[in-house]
């Protein structure tokens, strides 16, 4: 194919992943204290965790791009000699970034711009950003690049705990929140990401620990026989991803390694600190 420029959303949490790619991201500003910043640039994760660690009564919330600086983007991306854009936006489930691209490249002229819906978050939206740059090196159309983007979507699961409910509550990221009461917010349940791309409940429970030993029980089960990557993502909670890794290799030699990711603040300010992820993807047979 023609030139392409590939784009992710801050959500990916891309800048915490050493690679080699020319990937444009699109930022989301942290709003946290009376003060705006912008993702990664202006507040790393180290950095707001430790604020959240230091005054727990700071609640984050998120406001994302414009369509006005994504349609700067795809322009830049023409000016630079691109004939298509990718752009592998966060699920749309979750938030607005995917409707404003698509306005965005309905608005730009000179460059095709293809909005992908990874209905997922984080190292998932870099997995196919990193295999959309490959495929279009290597030729293959814009067809056959989101064909295989989507084996990708379809083919993952992420179960995550988190240890506070009240931050996905608040900032209305947790699609079935209307059976969670005030009251009850100190439960700390077994959540996913469905089909759709949205943060549903799957089992109530009481304690985080017990949470994250019925995450990776769920995660083994649904691992048994298949060949997958399997993946750790937290919210600042090295020690717990620790635990959960070495639990699981235990069980499972064979894997030898699951690399681990850390969240940025766009993404941490929804599902507070600690929170962790056990999850897979299949790998395609070729």
């Amino acid at each position: 194919m023609n030139k392409l420029g590939v784009l992710v959303c801050t959500n990916a949490a891309i800048d915490y992943i050493p690679h080699d790619y020319d990937i444009r991201v699109i930022r989301s500003m942290i709003l946290m204290g009376g003060k705006e910043y912008i993702d990664f640039e202006e507040l790393t994760a180290n950095k707001f965790y430790e604020m959240l660690e230091n005054d727990p009564s700071l609640f984050p919330r998120t406001s994302m791009a414009s369509t006005g600086t994504m349609l700067a983007e795809y322009e830049k991306l023409r000016d630079e000699g691109c004939d298509e854009a990718l752009f592998v936006t966060i699920s749309s489930k979750m938030s607005g970034i995917y409707e404003n691209a698509l306005i965005a490249a309905k608005m730009v002229e000179g460059i095709k711009v293809t909005v992908f819906d990874s209905r997922t978050v984080g190292y998932l939206q870099c997995k196919m950003a990193f295999l959309a740059h490959d495929l279009a090196k290597a030729g293959k159309s814009m067809d056959e690049i989101v064909e295989e983007l989507s084996f990708i979507r379809e083919n993952n699961h992420m179960y995550f705990a988190v240890n506070d409910l009240s931050y996905l509550v608040k900032n209305g990221r947790l699609s079935n929140a209307a059976g969670f009461l005030a009251s009850v917010l100190k439960i700390k349940p077994l959540l996913e990401i469905d089909k759709a791309g949205a943060v549903v409940t799957v089992e109530k429970i009481r304690t985080f620990h017990k949470a994250v030993e019925r995450m990776v029980d769920k995660f083994l089960e649904e691992t048994e026989g298949k060949d997958y990557e399997p993946f750790i993502v937290h919210a600042n909670n090295p020690e717990t991803a620790e635990e959960v890794r070495q639990r699981v290799l235990a069980l499972r030699p064979e894997l030898k390694e699951i690399k681990e990711y850390i969240l940025t603040p766009a993404v941490g300010a929804h599902c507070g600190p600690k929170a962790l992820t056990i999850a897979y993807v299949l790998n395609k047979p070729r």
